[in-house]
């Protein structure tokens, strides 16, 4: 293999009959290399900067590891006898500088788990411009992290993803996005395979028996954004025609495994839609000369990566009869990839502790431009809904604030969690709703100008913002949101006169205590027959005097990032008007009535009646939220029996004349065409009546046309039913039926039957089938993305839990290795479904050794805090609001 590289290669890489000065050495030469200076735990010094990549790596998935050769020019800002840099598990084989035709060999040491090196030299480098240049192999990762292979059908397939820091698991490099430099890519793969990263390919040719995949130098890029897949795809091509900002037509390819061939037009001509709208937005051209849209099955997301965008299956392979909600998930997700080819990719943050400002713009212009490219689909109060839900994150006395200090490596996983993208994204929508559009555009346009192909910060993008507010006061106030954890309280008090005190503070749940904040709150208030009136509460308190007549409504429009706290007749009030307000009033309503029952304020008595009145409301996203409340208790077991069969009485009752009345057909394609909105109230109500209220005749129903659907009548059951059908199919058939069901599973690659058939196997909530399926279920089939669901599943199924947390103990070195960006850090909250003062503090005592100071140390905070605040609101008012519900008649 090594042989062949240097045979094969572009670059001009002289061979040398000097032994490589790479071997890993003793560990008294690793204490050598480590004692020539501190090793960075977080960002490198500024003693070099890369200044271009070459990169040429063989790549067969069919293997356990790919090779490569990289050269990087780059810049030495003193003389120096070692070269500080990234690259973790590369068995490196050969290693040197070049300066002005010298060469100076090197031995390279990994010094850091998280992937710190250093080159060392015998003498020293002098400063200036250096070529370093590397030989290496490394393996192929199962996981969605780094360059991963999976196998679908009868095919192995690799994709790359990178970001945070999983590019040095690829590649030598300087892996930090504020290096943003060209990379010149080249792919060696088996003959007639495709190769795709982010530029176009400009030739292709037969080398040693391997095909030879030439692209296009890049603009620049930082490590994170590169991209580099191999496999037998199918595509299919397009372009988006010119548009005023864009003088040419932009060529674009989605990208699939085989199987999804006949899938892939629904999001070739969605792509294009949202390119137009989102050129129109910024005012620009699309940033890059290609788009590529590619799919996996394992990526549990998606991936921005500059003109090679990354997704998983089921966001993109769909056709016109998919869900409301997968059209949904299509819309956002594409516009918010695809937003980030300018905001992120055409402008990166300098450092980790602004990728907060890349990700929340990116999520607010997701359901905002998912939203124009198709309204019918309702598409924007999903960002709403998203900014409440990270309000009960946000609300924890554990956390972080939006904007924070990135030290460590350790620490960079963490800022992708629900405080980025759910508060980050509200707080945006806060400040556009408070600015106005297209002040706020204007500001985005003026920020992406000044930094186009470069790196800026959060002080850049507040600057842009200031200037074209006009208002200073802006400034502050949206560094209080960033830079500070929690979420304000504003609590209104009549004051007799017509109008109302109001005084803000910061929101904790009963029993917590939090330290005092202050914040610069865009503050929107109307009553339902008055004009939205908006001031900015910068002080502890202040007034408001709503003109016209009816109830406050506290958050006008629901754009603002805080919680309300009412008397109790301007709570009924409100309550009173929930099935007629608009989404995102709607969805405050129910966040803030949720909170101050959680609190320890409002009554059971309301939290059902805005549950009740909620679920008239004409909007999806409200007319689940009440009941989607109520479930909260229900699921975390802090109702007794009486208040669990209260609580099924309160379904049926509320939802079985709507269910009769909409009609109900498990067939596929029954609801092709339906206004999306009554499909996607549909889908709510089956859930909640199957589920929940475990209708008999609506089980039976779903059971029948499941199991005609694994008897091979694919039409007997469409995929919007798929969970809950399986969820019965397993219940009814116990573990007989759970092992044909996960065989059914593995033998498929749906990507839509595949993992609903994985789920309800693993939620079953039955210790047989988890037993079998941890213990016992070794099929080679099985990948390892999809164990790590299995496991989630069993440890958060109520009936299961105890078992699960107990094989957790056991298993947890394997499972916190390998599960990348999206899984590892995220590793504690698998318990987080508990609610006991006492499983808390057990909790506390398996995961605090494991995981102090390590990626995962916030989760384990949040979660420990979870499950001992709701232990607390058990405590003090499992027993009010069992009594409330076992009165419903």
């Amino acid at each position: 293999m090594r042989a062949l590289l240097l045979a094969t290669s572009v670059f001009t890489l002289a061979l040398t009959t000097a032994a490589p000065a790479t071997a890993p050495g003793s560990d008294a030469d690793k204490a050598a290399a480590r004692a020539l200076a501190p090793v960075p735990p977080g960002r490198l010094t500024d003693a070099a900067r890369p200044l271009a990549y070459r990169i040429d790596l063989k790549v067969d998935p069919n293997q356990e590891r790919f090779s490569g050769m990289v050269e990087i020019d780059t810049m030495l800002r003193r003389n120096s006898n070692f070269i500080d840099l990234h690259g973790r598990d590369l068995h490196m084989t050969s290693a040197f500088a070049e300066v002005n035709g010298e060469r100076y060999p090197a031995r390279y040491f990994e010094l850091d788990p998280s992937g710190v090196a250093r080159l060392t030299f015998d003498r020293a480098l002098p400063a200036g411009p250096v070529k370093l240049s590397f030989e290496y192999d490394a393996p192929f990762q199962s996981g969605p992290a780094g360059m991963f292979r999976v196998k679908v059908g009868e095919d192995w397939y690799s994709w790359t993803q990178l970001e945070s820091i999983d590019a040095r698991a690829v590649f030598p490099g300087f892996d930090e996005p504020g290096f943003k430099v060209p990379f010149t890519v080249t792919l060696r793969t088996l003959p007639g395979q495709m190769a795709v990263s982010n530029a176009p390919e400009i030739s292709t040719t037969r080398e040693g028996g391997m095909d030879v995949h030439r692209f296009a130098p890049t603009l620049p890029l930082p490590t994170y954004l590169a991209a580099f897949m191999v496999g037998p795809f199918a595509s299919v091509s397009g372009t988006v025609p010119a548009t005023p900002q864009r003088k040419h037509p932009l060529p674009v390819r989605i990208i699939t495994t085989k199987q999804n061939a006949a899938k892939m037009d629904f999001a070739l001509q969605g792509t294009k839609g949202i390119v137009r709208h989102l050129e129109a937005y910024f005012g620009q051209a699309f940033p890059y000369p290609k788009l590529d849209q590619i799919t996996t099955p394992i990526l549990p997301g998606a991936m921005e990566n500059a003109g090679a965008d990354l997704y998983n299956d089921t966001i993109l392979i769909m056709d016109e009869k998919a869900t409301t909600d997968q059209k949904r998930n299509f819309g956002m997700i594409v516009s918010h990839e695809l937003g980030h080819q300018w905001f992120g990719d055409l402008v990166t943050p300098a450092w980790w502790d602004d990728i907060w400002l890349n990700e929340s713009f990116a999520n607010w212009m997701g359901f905002r431009i998912g939203h124009e490219w198709r309204p019918d689909l309702n598409i924007q109060a999903g960002a709403l809904a998203e900014g409440f839900t990270a309000m009960n994150t946000d609300a924890l006395v554990a956390g972080r604030a939006i904007h924070q200090p990135i030290e460590t490596n350790a620490q960079i996983d963490e800022a992708f969690d629900t405080i980025t993208y759910g508060k980050g994204g509200h707080v945006v929508a806060m400040i556009a709703g408070y600015m106005g559009d297209t002040k706020f555009r204007d500001g985005v346009r003026r920020y992406m100008a000044a930094h186009k192909y470069g790196n800026a910060t959060s002080a850049d993008f507040f600057g842009a913002m200031a200037e074209v507010a006009g208002d200073p006061r802006i400034l502050p106030a949206m560094q209080s949101f960033t830079d500070q954890q929690g979420v304000p309280l504003v609590t209104f008090a009549a004051d007799g006169k017509g109008g109302y005190t109001v005084s803000q503070s910061r929101y904790t749940r009963l029993g917590a205590t939090a330290p005092a904040v202050k914040w610069g709150i865009p503050l929107c208030v109307r009553v339902t027959m008055g004009k939205q009136q908006c001031q900015l509460l910068d002080q502890q308190s202040g007034s408001v005097r709503p003109v016209g007549r009816g109830a406050l409504i506290p958050n006008a429009g629901g754009t603002g990032y805080y919680r309300f706290e009412l008397p109790a007749r301007d709570w009924d009030a409100l309550i009173a008007q929930a099935g007629k307000l608009p989404s995102g009033e709607a969805l405050a309503l129910d966040d803030s009535l949720f909170a101050s029952f959680l609190a320890g304020r409002a009554s059971a008595q309301q939290l059902i009646a805005g549950a009740v009145a909620l679920s008239h409301n004409p909007d999806s996203y409200a007319s689940e939220a009440g009941m989607g409340s109520l479930g909260y208790f229900h699921r975390a077991g802090m109702l007794d029996q009486v208040g669990e069969e209260g609580y099924r009485r309160l379904i049926r009752q509320t939802y079985a004349p709507r269910l009769a009345a909409m009609g109900f057909n498990p067939r596929a394609a029954a609801y092709a065409g339906e206004d999306p909105e009554k499909s996607q109230k549909r889908i709510q109500i089956v859930d909640l009546m199957a589920e929940t209220a475990r209708d008999p005749a609506l089980r039976k129903q779903l059971g029948d046309a499941a199991r005609a659907y694994l008897g091979g009548d694919k039409a007997a059951l469409d995929p919007a039913w798929f969970g809950t059908a399986f969820d019965v199919v397993v219940e009814e058939g116990g573990l007989a039926a759970a092992k044909q069901l996960a065989e059914a599973a593995l033998a498929s690659q749906d990507s839509l039957f595949r993992p609903s058939a994985l789920g309800a196997v693993a939620t079953s909530g039955k210790e047989e089938i988890a037993h079998w399926l941890l213990d016992e279920f070794a099929d080679p089939r099985l990948r390892r993305s999809e164990r790590l669901g299995l496991v989630r599943g069993v440890v958060g199924a109520k009936g299961t839990r105890d078992w699960g947390f107990a094989w957790l103990k056991d298993h947890f070195s394997e499972l916190s290795s390998g599960g990348g960006i999206f899984f590892t850090s995220r590793l504690p909250a698998l318990v987080g479904g508990y609610c006991s003062v006492a499983k808390s503090e057990e909790i506390d005592a398996f995961l605090r050794p494991k995981l102090a100071g390590k990626t995962g140390a916030l989760e384990m905070e949040r979660t420990i805090e979870r499950v001992r605040s709701c232990g607390v609101l058990k405590d003090a008012r499992g027993a009010e609001l069992s009594a409330a519900l076992a009165k419903v008649s």
